[in-house]
């Protein structure tokens, strides 16, 4: 079966385990690897019982971790060249346990297939991700200020979706961030509205996507509550109801979710 888990989803840090049994991959690392080896107890994993890390790029709330947990594994990262670079600079001994991905070029890692696309964010090379086992397929996309043909393409008719909805555009506009960083959010390679967070879930609905988990919530300019509520309203306009339709959940913030899977249908 097809499993995703957050373990951690918003600015404060970033972590999903990805399973299907056989396989157990970890996206992102934004996480303090005690967090990390903590919620993989729950689930009856350890570390060292990953197949990898996949990292969307080099944002602290996105490898916080990562330097314990590979010096204690030494796991395998796989991450777009742009985004090792940054790696190997902050982590000297990471240079061997860097395996570059190229967006578009899928790869195999156990029993996935995995497909990186490029992502438009204030990094170095950042990226989604695509999965596929024989039990589905998964794909996650936060971090991206603008929805872009590759972002859509990833996504597409992915069984479970990460998608990020990290604020509200006026709650962005009257709070108290400076001006640039209201300007670096909300521009196009910032982070997506609640609002552009639903356009790419229905669109991915559109493919097949029947379970979409909303990620990386802002905590000064958004809430679960509010999220979920844009994001529903944006589907329902569209024809789309959140519980009849498709499965439309807020992952939280600081602890280890429920186990997202592949919903074969809806009543």
């Amino acid at each position: 079966m097809l499993t995703v888990h957050t373990l951690a989803s918003g600015s404060s840090g970033n972590a999903a385990l990805v399973t299907d049994g056989e396989t157990s991959l970890l996206i992102d690392a934004g996480i303090s690897a005690r967090r990390i080896s903590q919620s993989l107890a729950r689930l009856g994993l350890t570390p060292g019982a990953l197949d990898g890390v996949l990292i969307t790029h080099e944002h602290t709330d996105h490898i916080a971790g990562l330097t314990t947990l590979t010096k204690q594994c030494r796991l395998p990262v796989y991450t777009t060249a742009g985004t090792g670079r940054q790696l190997c600079w902050r982590i000297p001994f990471l240079d061997d346990l860097v395996r570059p991905v190229v967006p578009g070029e899928e790869l195999e890692i156990g029993s996935f297939r995995v497909r990186p696309f490029a992502t438009s964010h204030d990094a170095a090379a950042s990226a989604g991700f695509r999965l596929t086992c024989p039990a589905g397929t998964a794909a996650v996309a936060t971090d991206l200020g603008v929805l872009t043909p590759e972002v859509l393409d990833g996504v597409e008719g992915a069984d479970i979706l990460l998608a990020e909805a990290n604020h509200d555009e006026d709650w962005v506009r009257s709070g108290p961030y400076p001006y640039p960083l209201k300007r670096r959010v909300l521009g196009d390679r910032g982070h997506l509205s609640n609002e552009a967070g639903a356009e790419l879930i229905l669109r991915a609905f559109r493919s097949g996507t029947r379970t979409a988990v909303l990620a990386h919530l802002s905590a000064e300019n958004n809430s679960p509550a509010h999220a979920l509520e844009t994001v529903a309203g944006c589907l329902s306009r569209a024809g789309v109801e959140a519980g009849r339709d498709l499965v439309l959940e807020a992952a939280p913030r600081d602890c280890l979710s429920r186990a997202y899977v592949k919903e074969e249908c809806l009543c």
